[in-house]
């Protein structure tokens, strides 16, 4: 598995640059959101992607390699299983968040489309909000950047 000082990162200091350089491929998010569902094997991915074999295989090692994916050949070691990993199921609130965005923003007014749903209770998953401590929400306003260690200004 790759170290973080295995890598050559875009912008070393900033987080959401490093994780985009580790997950922000457009088949690397399917590949995750697939993995989410359920999808375990490279023919599964294959067919709900229609990505070229030689894309997959690539995006597949990757997230092997960045831990983002477990890899587990099978018994003849001729075909393999990917699982996510804790790093990987972490990115459930991306996709989520990814989800919900395009929801609200990729589609028109009464276009079909897919919707995630609380099996227990058949509702949609409940839209994603940044809160404070209090409860209260939190715009982008409201938050301020600051390096790791330093004192509010």
């Amino acid at each position: 598995m790759l170290q973080p000082s295995d890598i050559e990162w875009t912008d070393p200091e900033c987080p959401v640059a490093r994780a985009v350089d580790l997950v922000g491929d457009k088949w690397t998010l399917l590949i995750i959101r697939d993995s989410l569902d359920g999808k375990r094997r490279f023919s599964e991915f294959e067919r709900s992607l229609g990505v070229a074999k030689n894309i997959l295989s690539d995006r597949l090692r990757l997230l092997a390699d960045r831990g983002v994916l477990s890899r587990t050949p099978n018994d003849r070691g001729t075909r393999s299983e990917y699982e996510l990993t804790s790093a990987g199921r972490d990115l459930f609130t991306l996709i989520l968040s990814l989800r919900q965005w395009g929801e609200r923003n990729a589609f028109n007014d009464g276009e079909a489309h897919s919707a995630l749903v609380d099996p227990a209770t058949g509702e949609p998953v409940p839209q994603l909000h940044p809160l404070r401590e209090d409860g209260a929400e939190l715009t982008p306003e409201q938050t301020l950047l600051v390096k790791v260690g330093e004192s509010l200004p």
